[in-house]
């Protein structure tokens, strides 16, 4: 399968995922600001028109966009990895944390903080509104070492998110602190850990590129 990226974005939790599997994909990174496919210079809007990653492409052909659906393709495609859930009520609850982590964390939160044409106004009036999110996850979080009974496919995606932190000051994690504990414990994991290593050093390289076309 290939796995279109681009460094440390939300597509980082499929990698995660992909790694915590021991799958094996091909990953294309894609330039956020230009769409160019670094590895062979193609356009990433004739895959995804959108241009937003993650999207994959199955070993069948088939392109499947969207966070929460890739996920879950993928851990359903891996079911030795234990990075799913059954069905009935845990799998909903798996749906649930995906759902929340998209639209109350990722695109509610994170966007509007991290968007450098949004004004003050707006980015005081997102955290205003948007904070009690965190406040919410830090009650639920407090015993518990995953979002579920198991790590899934569902902390992939948080610890992605919650890794913005250290691009948007206002939000300081240390308010949090076992939401903090939860993303410095997740962290440590070996999937997790050689992802974000991986990602940042090409993040590293694609600041580069783009200070070097400017």
């Amino acid at each position: 399968m290939d796995l279109y990226f681009s460094p440390l974005a939300c597509s980082l939790a499929t990698r995660i995922a992909l790694y915590e599997a021991g799958a094996s994909a091909n990953y294309l990174e894609v330039d956020p600001k230009t769409k160019v496919v670094q590895n062979d210079g193609s356009d990433f809007r004739k895959v995804n028109p959108l241009g937003l990653v993650p999207t994959l492409r199955t070993d069948d052909g088939l392109v499947l966009t969207e966070n929460a659906a890739i996920l879950q393709y993928v851990a359903d495609s891996f079911p030795q990895a234990g990075i799913a859930t059954g069905p009935g009520m845990e799998r909903s609850k798996l749906h649930q944390w995906l759902c929340f982590i998209g639209t109350e964390l990722h695109k509610g939160l994170f966007v509007p903080v991290l968007d450098k044409t949004a004004s003050a106004e707006v980015k005081t009036y997102i955290l205003g509104k948007g904070l009690s999110r965190l406040d919410y996850l830090e009650n639920y979080l407090k015993g518990r070492e995953f979002l579920l009974d198991h790590f899934s496919v569902a902390d992939a995606y948080l610890v992605t998110v919650i890794n913005w932190t250290m691009a948007t000051p206002p939000i300081e994690l240390a308010k949090w602190p076992t939401v903090k504990a939860y993303y410095e414990r997740l962290r440590a994991r070996p999937s997790i850990a050689k992802a974000v290593a991986e990602e940042f050093e090409l993040y590293k390289a694609e600041l580069a590129r783009h200070k070097a076309a400017a």
